[in-house]
C-alpha cells in the first residue's frame, strides 16, 4: 500500500497559488483513498468472541487456554485480569476458530460471537465515508473517521482560520520522528487562565478518540459566537488538545494493523514493538496490571517515561501545573467515566469533588441520548493498572484527572461505525463541559 501523496498544486482546481497551505489542507481531506487501507484482507474470517467464565474453575481454564493460543484480547486488555462472571471479549484468527469453539464447549464456558467476519467489519466501519453525501467537496467531515496525515493538516488549518481563539505548537517528537502536535483553545484574555488538558489516542485502535478531540475542537469554534456556556469556558479557560498521543500507532492502525494498541519504538534483543503508553507513567510504574514483557498489550516499557510521546506530555503537563486544574484521556471502550486511583482500592482525598463531577458529567452525558455510563475509581470500576496517565496526573497536583472510556459495550468494540461518531461526541461534549464549568466554581464538599 502507498502513502498518500497531496496532488501537485497546479491541478487543485479553483485555486490561487497564494493559498497554497490551504489546497494542500483541502487535497488531503478530500481525495485520501479509504479503500486501499483494507489491510490485505488479513483479517477475512477472524472472530470475536464474548467469553463470560462463572467460576474461578472456568476463569482458570480460559486464561490456560489462551496461553495455548495467541489471540488478540479487547477487554480486559491482559488475561491476567479475567474476572469470574466479567465478559471476555478476544479477537481470534480464522485458523484458531473451531479451536477454541470446542475447548469452550467442552468446558462448558458460555460464549458467544460478537463478529463472525472481522474483515467485514472493519470495512463496514469506514463505509459511512463513501455513501454519505458530503454537504461540500471542500468542507471537513467530522463524522468520519480520519488518518494522521488528514488531522495534521486539519489542525495547522484550524490555526490559520482561528487566530484569536487557536494557537498550535509542538512538544516533542515521537519515536518515529513525527511531531506531537497541541492545539490551545481560549480566547487570549489574561496571562494566567486555569487550564484543561485533553489528549485522545493514547491507544491506536481506538480511533474514536481522535475523532472526539477533533469534535471537541470543531464545537467550541463554531459554537462560540452563539452558546454563552461555551464562550464563558473559552474565555475563563484555555483548553490543551492533544488530537493524537501516540502518532506512530495510529498511523500504524490505518496503515497495517487495525487492531495495533501500543506506540512503535523498538526493544532492544525483542521482535517485539510498542510501549502500553498508559502503562509508562511514572506513578507505581510496572505494578499490577502491567507485564514487563515487550511481546504484551500492557508492557510498561523498559523505564518509566521510556516513550518520548509519554515523556513530551509529562513534561509539558510539570511545566504547567500551576494553571491545568483537569486533566482528560479519551479512550474507548467500555461506556465509563473513571479517576484515581487505577493502581490501588483507596480512596483519593478530594473523593466527594472528584465523584459529584464525575456523577454530573454522566448525567450531563446521558441527557442526549439516554446512553448510560459507570462511573467511580478506575480500580474498582474497571480494573487495577499500574503507570496509568491520570494517576501520574493525580500525583503530580492535578485534582480533577479522569479517563473516559467511550462508546459502546462490545457489540463493536474498537469498530465503532462512523455513523456513530456525531452522537457518541454530541454527548461526551456535554459531559467535558460539565467538568469544565465546574472549574470554574469551587467546590465545598
Amino acid at each position: 500500500m502507498n502513502d498518500f501523496t497531496p496532488l501537485p498544486q497546479e491541478i487543485v482546481p479553483g485555486v490561487e497559488k497564494q493559498d497554497r497551505k490551504v489546497s494542500q489542507f483541502l487535497t488531503l481531506t478530500v481525495l485520501y483513498p479509504v479503500d486501499s487501507y483494507l489491510y490485505n484482507n488479513r483479517y477475512v474470517g477472524d472472530h470475536v468472541f464474548r467469553i463470560i467464565p462463572s467460576s474461578n474453575t472456568e476463569v482458570q481454564a480460559v486464561k490456560q487456554l489462551f496461553q495455548n493460543l495467541t489471540v488478540d484480547l479487547w477487554q480486559p486488555n491482559s488475561a491476567s485480569l479475567i474476572r469470574e462472571n466479567s465478559p471476555v471479549d478476544v479477537h481470534v484468527g480464522r485458523n484458531k476458530t473451531q479451536w477454541l469453539r470446542r475447548h469452550l464447549h467442552q468446558a462448558h464456558i458460555y460464549y458467544e460471537v460478537l463478529i463472525s467476519n472481522l474483515q467485514t467489519q472493519i470495512e463496514k466501519q469506514t463505509g459511512y465515508r463513501s455513501s454519505r453525501k458530503r454537504r461540500s467537496e471542500l468542507q471537513y467531515d467530522y463524522e468520519v473517521y480520519h488518518p494522521l496525515e488528514e488531522i495534521q493538516s486539519w489542525m495547522f488549518e484550524m490555526n490559520r482560520t482561528n487566530p484569536h481563539l487557536v494557537d498550535l505548537f509542538p512538544i516533542g517528537q515521537s519515536y518515529e520522528g513525527r511531531p506531537l502536535y497541541v492545539l490551545q483553545l481560549g480566547k487570549r484574555t489574561r496571562p494566567f487562565k486555569k487550564a484543561v488538558w485533553i489528549d485522545c489516542g493514547v491507544h491506536a485502535r481506538e480511533w474514536i478518540g481522535p475523532a472526539f478531540c477533533q469534535w471537541f475542537v470543531k464545537e467550541a469554534l463554531n459554537s462560540y459566537q452563539h452558546d454563552s456556556s461555551m464562550r464563558r469556558l473559552m474565555n475563563q479557560l484555555n483548553f490543551y488538545i492533544m488530537p493524537v498521543f501516540n502518532v506512530d500507532g495510529y498511523h500504524y492502525s490505518w496503515k497495517t494493523d487495525r487492531f495495533w494498541r501500543k506506540t512503535r519504538s523498538k526493544i532492544p534483543k525483542y521482535h517485539c514493538r510498542g510501549v502500553d503508553a498508559n502503562r509508562n507513567w511514572k506513578v507505581k510504574w510496572c505494578d499490577q496490571g502491567a507485564s514487563l514483557h515487550p511481546c504484551d498489550d500492557t508492557y510498561c516499557g523498559p523505564f518509566p517515561e521510556s516513550e518520548p510521546e509519554v515523556k513530551a506530555v509529562a513534561k509539558f503537563l510539570r511545566k504547567h501545573r500551576k494553571q491545568v486544574k483537569a486533566y482528560i484521556s479519551i479512550h474507548a471502550y467500555a461506556q465509563m467515566l473513571l479517576y484515581p486511583y487505577s493502581y490501588k482500592y483507596a480512596t483519593i482525598p478530594n473523593f466527594n469533588c472528584v465523584e459529584s463531577a464525575a456523577q454530573n458529567a454522566v448525567s450531563a452525558l446521558y441527557s442526549a441520548y439516554g446512553v448510560r455510563y459507570r462511573y467511580g475509581p478506575a480500580s474498582t470500576t474497571l480494573y487495577v493498572s499500574s503507570g496509568s496517565s491520570i494517576d501520574w496526573a493525580y500525583k503530580n497536583g492535578i485534582s480533577y484527572a479522569f479517563a473516559f472510556e467511550l462508546r459502546d459495550t462490545g457489540y463493536y468494540g474498537f469498530l465503532l461505525p462512523e455513523a456513530l461518531i456525531n452522537p457518541t461526541c454530541t454527548e461526551t461534549m456535554r459531559a467535558i463541559k460539565t467538568i469544565a464549568s465546574g472549574l470554574l466554581k469551587k467546590c465545598t464538599k
